[in-house]
């Protein structure tokens, strides 16, 4: 370390500025590139959150039309129809639920803004005040 602080002070001030300027240029592209890494993957997280929601809206409706069913077959009184529609109906609905929940559980994963992205900045930010 105290060959480095030695070596420092022989540098003319322009050379220094320009290896700050040097360090600064990688910091800020490797902050970018970590940035678009991070906003990639929670894309992806949040479009496979988006796709079950839509499953979800499918099987919404798939159960309005069994409810419809039931309705029509308890107003027939044929009790083996309204029977079957309202288990169809049912196992529809916990269809419906199940994938209602996965696709809310993957859209808030995806939520947070890049934590990886904060902290290493954070850390860069203690690192310059290090360095002036």
């Amino acid at each position: 370390m105290a060959d480095q602080h030695a070596e420092l002070r022989d540098n003319s001030i322009g050379d220094l500025l320009k290896q700050l300027s040097e360090e600064t240029s990688t910091l800020v592209r490797q902050e970018l590139a970590l940035a678009r890494a991070e906003l990639e993957q929670q894309g992806k997280r949040a479009g496979k959150g988006a796709g079950m929601l839509g499953g979800a809206g499918v099987g919404g409706l798939l159960t309005l039309g069994a409810l419809t069913a039931t309705l029509i077959g308890v107003l027939d009184t044929a009790m083996a129809f309204w029977l079957a529609a309202l288990i169809v109906t049912v196992l529809w609905a916990a269809i419906s639920a199940v994938l209602a929940l996965q696709g809310k559980n993957k859209i808030q994963q995806a939520t947070p803004p890049v934590p990886q992205t904060v902290e290493t900045v954070k850390e860069d930010v203690q690192w310059a005040k290090t360095r002036t």
